[in-house]
């Protein structure tokens, strides 16, 4: 699990577990229970499992409450606490809707092969106004065949979302892929968590046949590299596909050009150039896209000064903005961006890791040879992604003997990158 992202609070395990046990009713303005329930996902101990426990005891109907027990019950799920299993168990006939969809998750997280838990999690598939998607994906997870014809009736949920985990359900049962062209078909969805979600679905079913499709899907790269990534793993191990027939799909999705990816969305006529600039800061990257991409042919000589603007007013520190211009300057091949660029290849905050490997592509697009030692210290980093984008720029610098410095130590992509580029240079 990737915890770079968890521990931004500045609170020790006792203070989080004496914060969690505070009844609501004292609690302070400048305190929260459920920062707490967060926090203490970092200390996978005992202790905090027996306090995150205990807070999904506290039944208390305010509000407050009600979503401290349901971060509870998910932090226990990360925690893959199985002795928390009947405290969790309890919370399925929870008036809380939201409180029983993160209990069936972490149940999922856990595990359990307990026939009458799992049942009791079947059941939920026929009580109203439930997060079905998640049960489903927890029953089949769990490998619950019994609940077979309930997920059945879902294929054709008017939900999408249900819809498509119901179809990767029945084809994970049964081996029937007969159904999954509709859930390739929702990576072009006009919903953004619609688009994101296929992509699960497909690598649950390991539907190796859509890579090409993840590829072109217009979502943040994250999403799309995390799909490619998982159905190569699985797919290359078995045998089943090979690098050669994902490194297309891998290596479009890093350079994440917009015109390789089937844009969603559309404008009836272009918009000003501040309006596509407000666009990428959207949390659906599909509209980032379709701005980024109109900026690039409706406005190539004004945007450069827009950019910089833009970037010291707010994108330095919002970090989808800062990715899309990273991006842009590159596609811009606008030299005097360079430093700022470099800048971004450096910056190792959590939140700004995929301006990194978006800054190595864009300066390979600047062309400026400067760039070539400050790339190379790139590739001792841990970080898969940044060290791939930065090969793929070092090579698109002309550097010929770039792959002589990765070793077995490397992320098996890397590797394999790396061994397939040597086959072509001998």
């Amino acid at each position: 699990m990737d915890k770079r992202f968890f521990n931004f609070f500045n609170l020790s395990e006792d203070e989080a577990i004496a914060l969690l046990d505070t009844p609501q009713s004292q609690i302070s303005e400048n305190d929260s229970r459920y920062i707490a329930a967060s926090h203490l996902v970092n200390f996978p101990t005992d202790r905090s499992i027996q306090a995150l426990m205990r807070a999904v005891q506290q039944t208390d109907p305010s509000l407050d409450n009600r979503i401290v027990r349901r971060k509870s019950v998910e932090t226990l799920g990360r925690l893959q606490a199985m002795q928390a299993i009947p405290v969790i168990r309890g919370c399925l006939q929870d008036e809380d809707c939201y409180t029983v969809e993160n209990a069936v998750w972490a149940i999922g997280e856990i595990g359990t092969q307990d026939p009458a838990i799992l049942e009791e999690v079947a059941q939920l598939l026929d009580k109203p106004g439930q997060t079905y998607r998640v049960i489903i994906h927890t029953l089949t997870k769990l490998d619950y065949a019994p609940a077979i014809e309930r997920i059945r009736r879902f294929m054709a949920a008017t939900d999408l979302p249900t819809a498509s985990a119901a179809i990767t359900a029945i084809c994970r049962f049964t081996g029937d892929y007969s159904q999954m062209d509709k859930v390739v078909a929702m990576l072009q969805n006009s919903n953004v968590l619609a688009r994101r979600l296929s992509i699960q679905d497909l690598i649950d079913a390991q539907y190796y046949a859509a890579i090409p499709e993840i590829a072109c899907c217009p979502v943040s790269l994250v999403f799309r590299l995390r799909g490619i990534r998982m159905l190569a793993e699985s797919g290359i191990s078995s045998g089943a596909i090979t690098f050669a027939a994902i490194q297309p799909a891998l290596e479009q999705s890093l350079r994440d050009h917009p015109k390789d990816l089937k844009l969603v969305h559309h404008y009836n006529s272009p918009p000003t150039l501040p309006v596509l600039i407000r666009e990428l800061y959207e949390t659906d990257f599909g509209r980032c896209y379709l701005a980024t991409q109109t900026i690039l042919e409706q406005y190539p000589d004004e945007a450069p000064a827009a950019l910089f603007a833009t970037y010291e007013e707010e994108a330095r520190s919002d970090y989808g903005a800062h990715f899309h211009v990273v991006k842009l300057f590159g596609w811009l091949k606008h030299a005097p961006a360079y430093d700022l660029l470099l800048e971004a290849l450096h910056n190792r905050q959590p939140q700004f890791q995929k301006s990194r490997a978006a800054a190595a592509i864009a300066l390979a697009e600047l062309g400026d040879p400067r760039a070539i030692p400050e790339l190379t210290t790139c590739l001792t980093t841990p970080i898969w992604d940044l060290k791939y984008a930065a090969l793929m720029a070092l090579e698109k610098l002309g550097v010929t003997r770039v792959y002589e410095q990765v070793t077995e130590a490397d992320d098996w992509l890397v590797r394999l990158k790396s061994q397939a580029s040597l086959q072509l240079q001998f």
